[in-house]
């Protein structure tokens, strides 16, 4: 009988345990959500009060602009609107049919998200510190396109809470759910992660809008994506079904 044979060096690695895998799938949507912090400062500072990632926030605007409140603009927001939704569909497009988790469609389409910021970094730089009207609308709306995507990758990933781009409902978990069942504990759970992660994404941007160029915020979010797509396409994707 032969004794069983010993494991080389040039076997594959075996995929991390699932407590591991799930620990960095949250941290990288975490990462992702503060991406979404970040574009969502420099679009309603430097972009004409647009949001790139927060469409409720868009959908307020543009209904108080439509009436004329306080001169807010309301072609960018409708533009962001419908290049958010043109980004989610064609993810949803993309990932059509695939299993859940983090397959390669995902690596294509954050990595894709990720040259489209970097895209959008170059042009900032290009413009300088106070674009005008034209470029403002086609950056947000490529920031939009962006973050539409995200948040379908972020679906089909399917971290619990983590949406990335949103964080009203998680807010109404944890106030409506999760205090009332374990007080002040309850804080420490990945809903309050992702609402401090949307929070200090957009202390972040709003701190690099006031003191350099819109692009180093843009960058910065550029580079957040890419590490997340390549963290995830090296330790999750195999997880993948």
């Amino acid at each position: 009988m032969n004794p069983t044979p010993t494991p080389t060096s040039t076997q594959a690695p075996a995929p991390p345990p699932a407590p591991e895998a799930g620990r960095l799938a949250l941290l990288l949507m975490v990462a992702l959500t503060l991406v979404t912090g970040v574009v969502d400062a420099v679009g309603f500072l430097g972009l004409d009060r647009v949001f790139t990632g927060n469409m409720t926030g868009n959908i307020v605007i543009l209904g108080m602009g439509a009436a004329g409140a306080d001169e807010l603009p309301v072609l960018g927001p409708s533009l962001a609107l419908v290049a958010f939704a043109g980004g989610a569909l064609v993810a949803g497009l993309a990932l059509r049919g695939r299993a859940r988790g983090w397959g390669t469609g995902v690596s294509v389409l954050l990595g894709a998200q990720t040259v489209v910021l970097v895209a959008l970094t170059v042009a900032l730089a290009l413009v300088g510190k106070e674009p005008g009207t034209p470029a403002q609308l086609w950056i947000a709306a490529g920031t939009a396109a962006a973050m539409g995507s995200q948040a379908a990758v972020a679906r089909r990933i399917g971290v619990p809470e983590m949406t990335t781009v949103v964080v009203t409902s998680t807010l109404t978990t944890l106030a409506a759910e999760s205090l009332p069942r374990g007080g002040l504990a309850s804080f420490a759970n990945r809903r309050t992660a992702a609402i401090l992660a949307i929070f200090l994404g957009a202390l972040v941007g709003a701190a690099l809008v006031r003191a350099t160029q819109l692009a180093v915020p843009m960058g910065l979010a550029a580079l957040l994506s890419g590490a997340v797509t390549v963290a995830g396409h090296r330790r999750l994707r195999v997880r993948a079904a």
